[in-house]
């Protein structure tokens, strides 16, 4: 728990000149236009600097010589199949990544869009597992202001004119928009699932605008954040003498990301619906045989804001000869003349299909007259509506949004009318859960916001949530699998316990997937999910109960499907039973588990400790029985499934000479700090849980072995000061008691002294985040006794963002705030901060000391929630009897004579719960 004083003299994060001026903040003060004080910023005319990706050694190339000529051959055999492969490091994206991102547009698992600080909007992820980085520069929001008269016009796309390809003479496209905003004024406010963009006196001196993004994800609520919409909020206030006419332009291309736009087929229609909303469709048609996507752009008519549309116009004027044709420039030149399109466009029904290589797009006007020192308020909203998700094997499933709405595409119109009519409740909803933290003085200002903001890749991270508990074949049917495909699928179907699992009670949400990475194309990965699950078990309590269900069933599913193995060249089959998967998936996910195949996952020491972990914190954490009783055959399979790595039969589980962990370029050997220590913490686990469920001959098993193991491993590895890594190795790893951090979060008993634990905190603090850089940087995983960073592999000498958080986290439960807070800072000082490396919305994997990243937008890193349920562990937790329930398991006589007279052999019979009913896929 953080103590009440600790933090009430903290320096602020930001300098004063990045604040609105306060004159501007009390004018916005009204209709929620006015930013946040606790929220990230960034100046519209900031430079968005390229980001540099890490490299590797000569020597680690050479080591990594044989696995890469396997992974090219891989990588092409998949790309001529159609597919991308899970893990590509040699194809890279025409658009460099940059420091430009921000709050991503939407709920979760329908499909995201992002938009940069400076309004483009950009990272398109439309399709599942796809990702078009680069902005579409049509779709903006632009500003036309008429005073006296018409004597005095100001008119601008709102947002600063530094992209390439803009401002070419004589172009008939967005080149010729007035691009008038220098961003000098402008101020960039985010806050997920919020962002404000202030426009202080740009492009108009005497005009001050708000522009507040509000997406609905909202903690607990598992309807509204599943829909694909967002609305902007505009404030508008005149500080001049005279009143001002003021019309806001949204400008959208029919367009998923990419050149999509340019592939043909896709055509707009202009709607007026219920309640003053009317805006345009934008019906896409996508490309390989994938479900369209209906885009609806609309704006809320009132008694003081006047609607009008463009159902369609050109992005240049290359390929428009006709004469009704419409071009950006024809489109541009209309508003600034009129300031609004003509009413009759509404009745112009659907438009003409577009042709190959001609870009079609649409725009909406809300034009408003703002009185002198008046106020007025104009609201746009967007919606894409793809009912179906298909992925690159054929399968299909409908999203989680199509439980409300329906299948139809055209319910996008439903989308933006309710997201424009019920905004204002999804903020009071979002202000409700936020608001404790931001209120909470204790905390450090950077530490508040950064909380939230992290949250980015919940939506922005590739993820998917469906309606149906299972496909219908006849829909891959219908997308040409052809007859061994079906027979496959239709075996999968009929046995597989992960594509099948239903949902119990009042539990039913659907099914929920997130990628580990845009660039590491897996669904769930579960070594990395271990750290990124805080998150959801904290907002979303029912998604990380359907994910652990997912795995529990995974346990006991055997997949024996021939796979190659790239780091060795080596043969094994895709899904051994007894072994939780490395993943969901990629192509196929539920029914083609472990995408991943550089190792075989079946011989990793850490996935089973970690499902064991993290099923009994769940258990822990909501009281869910039915969860529990339905879980236990997997954790029982689990965990008999790992007695086969106690080679020597001492109770502690040993490592294989090979990297065989997370750390999947670190090879350990022998007894290890870390995977033994999450055997430790698993074998106490599930120890406790047996207790719990009334499984008494389980509960003694496995409490005998918890004793002996922890025997071993404090004699083994403790060298008086911290673990050792290995049998072979003194390096100091920043992630050596991670099984002692989830058993503090699961309200455990300690795995060690608490002495000897703070510690390890303490020279971990001192070694892996104070002598890299000061602990501007985050941990280090590795760090040498002698004070240099230890350089055995790549993943040694980087910093990785979500171990540093659970590492941080670790501390905070014993009692180390300063420490806890200060590492955890070097991850904002390095990845959000003004002067750090940019890694703000897209915060990656890790980086190496001198900044450089390795795989943007990632899981990992939302571990930064473990440390809020530390600050605040569930009231579950925190109010359960204060007992240790280890020392209430029974130990018969027969097995405590046993182990107090040998701490080498078997000490009781084995005892399984591994069910003898598994189920195969021999295919």
């Amino acid at each position: 728990m953080v103590s009440g004083h600790l933090f009430l003299c903290r320096r602020n994060s930001w300098p004063a000149e990045e604040y609105v001026t306060k004159a501007a903040l009390q004018l916005l003060d009204f209709d929620g236009g006015a930013p946040p004080s606790e929220a990230w910023r960034r100046r519209l005319d900031s430079h968005a600097n390229k980001l540099k990706e890490f490299t590797v050694t000569f020597m680690e190339a050479m080591k990594m010589m044989s696995l890469g000529v396997r992974l090219w051959s891989y990588v092409r055999e998949e790309a001529s199949q159609g597919r991308k492969a899970p893990i590509d490091p040699f194809t890279r994206e025409n658009h460099k990544p940059s420091a430009s991102q921000g709050v991503p547009l939407g709920g979760m698992g329908s499909g995201s869009i992002s938009r940069g600080f400076r309004g483009e909007f950009k990272h398109w992820q439309i399709l599942p597992g796809s990702c078009e980085m680069s902005p579409v520069m049509a779709n903006q929001f632009s500003i036309f202001v008429s005073r006296d008269g018409g004597n005095k016009k100001y008119s601008s796309v709102l947002a600063p004119g530094h992209h390439e390809g803009l401002k070419k003479s004589g172009d008939e496209g967005i080149s010729s928009w007035d691009w008038n905003l220098s961003g000098q004024h402008s101020t960039y406010h985010a806050l997920f699932p919020r962002a404000w963009t202030v426009y202080d006196g740009e492009p108009d001196p005497d005009l001050k605008i708000s522009c507040r993004q509000i997406s609905p994800f909202i903690p607990h609520d598992y309807r509204d954040s599943s829909l694909p919409t967002s609305v902007f909020v505009y404030t508008l206030v005149n500080t001049g003498k005279d009143r001002a006419k003021v019309s806001l332009l949204m400008t959208w291309a029919n367009s998923i990301g990419g050149t999509s736009h340019n592939s043909g087929g896709h055509y707009n229609e202009p709607f007026i619906g219920e309640d003053g909303v009317s805006g345009v469709l934008l019906h896409h048609k996508t490309g390989k045989d994938n479900p369209p996507v209906t885009f609806a752009i609309a704006a809320c008519e009132t008694q003081n804001v006047s609607v009008t549309v463009l159902p369609a116009f050109n992005l240049s004027g290359e390929n428009c000869s006709s004469e009704k044709c419409t071009t950006a420039k024809d489109m541009w030149d209309k508003m600034s003349q009129d300031g609004q399109f003509d009413r009759a466009n509404f009745d112009r029904g659907c438009t003409e299909p577009s042709s190959s290589g001609n870009a079609v797009c649409a725009a909406v006007s809300a034009s408003t007259w703002v009185e002198p020192h008046g106020r007025c308020t104009v609201v746009f909203a967007l919606a894409w509506s793809s009912p179906k998700i298909k992925f690159q094997k054929g399968r299909c499933y409908y999203r989680r949004y199509t439980k409300f709405y329906g299948t139809s595409e055209r319910s996008a119109i439903n989308l933006v009318h309710d997201a424009l009519t019920k905004y204002k409740r999804w903020e009071e909803q979002i202000e409700e859960w936020q608001n404790p933290i931001l209120q909470d003085e204790r905390l450090p200002e950077w530490y508040k916001f950064t909380l939230f903001n992290e949250l980015y890749f919940l939506v922005a991270g590739g993820t998917v949530w469906i309606d149906s508990e299972a496909p219908g074949l006849e829909e891959n049917s219908r997308h040409g699998t052809n007859n061994e495909q079906e027979r496959i699928l239709s075996e999968n179907a009929n046995t597989n316990p992960v594509a099948n699992h239903t949902s119990f009670g009042d539990n039913d949400v659907g099914r929920f997937l997130y990628l580990e990475g845009i660039e590491y194309i897996m669904w769930c990965t579960y070594d990395v999910h271990f750290y990124a699950s805080f998150a959801l078990l904290n907002l979303f309590p029912k998604i990380e109960l359907s994910i652990q269900r997912d795995f529990a069933h995974a346990v006991l599913f055997e997949d024996k499907r021939k796979v190659k193995f790239l780091a060795d060249g080596t043969w094994g089959i895709r899904k051994v039973k007894g072994a939780v998967p490395h993943d969901l998936g990629t192509h196929d996910p539920w029914h083609e588990m472990n995408a991943y195949n550089i190792h075989d996952t079946s011989k990793w020491k850490d996935l089973n400790p970690k499902f064991v972990l993290q099923v009994y914190r769940d258990f822990a954490a909501t009281g869910d029985l039915v969860f529990a009783r339905d879980v236990w055959p997997g954790v029982c399979a689990a965990m008999d499934y790992m007695e086969q790595f106690d080679r020597d039969g001492d109770g502690l589980i040993e490592n294989d000479g090979f990297p065989d962990q997370t750390y999947d370029a670190w090879t350990v050997r022998g007894v290890s700090a870390y995977s033994g220590c999450l055997w430790l913490a698993a074998l106490q686990a599930a120890a406790t849980m047996a207790h719990r469920l009334g499984d008494r001959t389980v509960a003694e098993k496995f409490k005998v072995k918890f004793m002996k193991a922890k025997m071993v491993y404090e004699s083994k590895l403790w060298n008086g000061s911290y673990f050792n890594y290995d049998s072979s190795s003194r390096s100091i790893q920043a992630d050596q008691l991670a099984g002692q951090w989830y058993t503090a979060a699961a309200g455990l008993p300690p795995l060690f002294d608490e002495g000897r634990i703070r510690n390890v905190l303490q020279k971990i603090f001192e070694f892996n985040v104070m002598r890299v850089k000061g602990g501007r940087l985050g941990a280090v995983n590795g760090m040498n006794p002698n004070g240099k960073v230890d350089e055995t592999c790549m993943q040694s000498r980087e910093i990785w963002t979500g171990v540093t958080y659970s590492v941080a986290a670790t501390m905070l439960h014993h009692d180390m705030e300063y420490q806890g807070f200060t590492t955890a800072e070097g991850i904002f000082i390095a990845g959000w901060s003004d002067e750090g490396y940019g890694y703000w919305f897209q915060t990656p994997e890790g980086w190496t000391i001198d900044g450089h990243y390795r795989s943007l937008v990632y899981m990992r890193p939302l571990a930064i929630w473990a440390m809020q349920w530390a600050i605040t562990p569930p009231k579950a937790i925190l109010e359960a009897p204060k007992i240790n329930v280890m020392d209430r398991i029974h130990i018969s006589p027969l097995a405590l004579r046993a182990f107090s007279e040998s701490g080498v052999r078997k000490i009781a019979p084995k005892t399984s719960c591994f069910s003898s009913t598994v189920f195969h896929c021999d295919c």
